[in-house]
């Protein structure tokens, strides 16, 4: 497992914003799965190196995510996996390209032996989806869940209950000692967020 950082921008409902993302490449000395294929396709191909990348997963369609993805694709020829309650999204930044297949809740992606199930986490993003690999002891969150509470859920295509529903339901219900690798920013655990729930929901967080 590895995180590289890349920076560029994140623009939706008139506004943009500098941020810096984490692409997460998951797998072995021979086979990776990146999620978030973000801002410089050209840096995360040099970290894949001669790798063979078996797909390109997208935690959700937010320009930041995914801008990336397509040259990506190109350089490695990895298909581009993606939620498809995100295809609005998608297509916001990415209008001339689709991606090649679609993430559904429950679906196991294996990469060097070890597999990442999809959940679908709405509330970011419609189509939000998080990777639990019970043998890494991890859980990649997108831009679900943080270190100090949930995504932000102030712009279009965003709700603030359906968030903490999908946090409360699906992600502290994992195991306390999940390490939580985010979207932005650094990890967390399930058993460090899970006791803040009522104070998210009381600050409208």
């Amino acid at each position: 497992m590895e995180k590289l950082v890349t920076s560029g921008t994140f623009s939706l409902d008139g506004g943009t914003w500098d941020v810096d993302n984490n692409v997460w490449i998951i797998g072995d000395s021979t086979e990776v799965i990146v999620i978030d294929a973000a801002h410089d396709a050209e840096a995360i191909a040099a970290a894949i190196g001669d790798r063979t990348v078996k797909a390109i997963a997208c935690t959700h369609a937010h320009n930041d995510h995914i801008d990336a993805a397509p040259a990506l694709a190109r350089l490695t020829g990895a298909p581009i996996l993606l939620h498809p309650a995100d295809l609005e999204l998608w297509r916001m930044t990415h209008p001339d390209t689709a991606p090649d297949g679609d993430l559904s809740d429950g679906q196991v992606l294996t990469v060097a032996g070890a597999d990442l199930t999809v959940v679908h986490t709405p509330g970011h993003a419609p189509g939000a989806i998080c990777l639990h690999g019970p043998e890494l002891g991890a859980v990649f969150s997108g831009d679900t869940l943080f270190q100090g509470g949930p995504g932000a859920t102030g712009r279009s295509f965003s709700d603030f209950p359906t968030i903490i529903t999908s946090i409360e339901k699906r992600l502290l219900t994992l195991p306390a000692d999940t390490i939580v690798h985010t979207g932005h920013g650094v990890s967390t655990t399930i058993g460090g967020e899970a006791p803040h729930l009522l104070d998210w929901i009381t600050r409208g967080h």
